[in-house]
């Protein structure tokens, strides 16, 4: 299991499953380099998990919090950082991404 070198505490961690065969692969990254710059100190692990299907689904946990299929397409990625940040640092403030 990865530790998290900067906050050894840190027990969030955060699957993204892209389905590979869609080319869903350069926005899975892209969400993946959002979430680590704004919960770097909370997250303990960060995973890329290839699929297939259509698939772009992101859990906390074990627990999804946004199924690309459910919301009937992309989401903003303000939306699934509010999720993350409900979830593992309630009342953190994400500057812009509240507004």
């Amino acid at each position: 299991m990865a530790t998290n070198p900067i906050n050894p505490d840190a027990t969030a961690r955060v699957e993204i499953e892209y389905c590979a065969r869609c080319g869903f692969l350069p926005r899975a990254t892209w969400l993946a380099q959002e979430l680590l710059n704004t919960f770097s100190l909370e997250l303990r692990e960060l995973a890329l998990v290839p699929g297939q299907g259509g698939i772009l689904e992101v859990r906390v946990n074990d627990e999804v919090i946004y199924n690309r299929k459910d919301d009937d397409g992309f989401v903003d990625p303000k939306v699934v950082k509010q999720a993350i940040r409900d979830r593992i640092a309630p009342g953190r403030s994400l500057g812009h991404s509240d507004r």
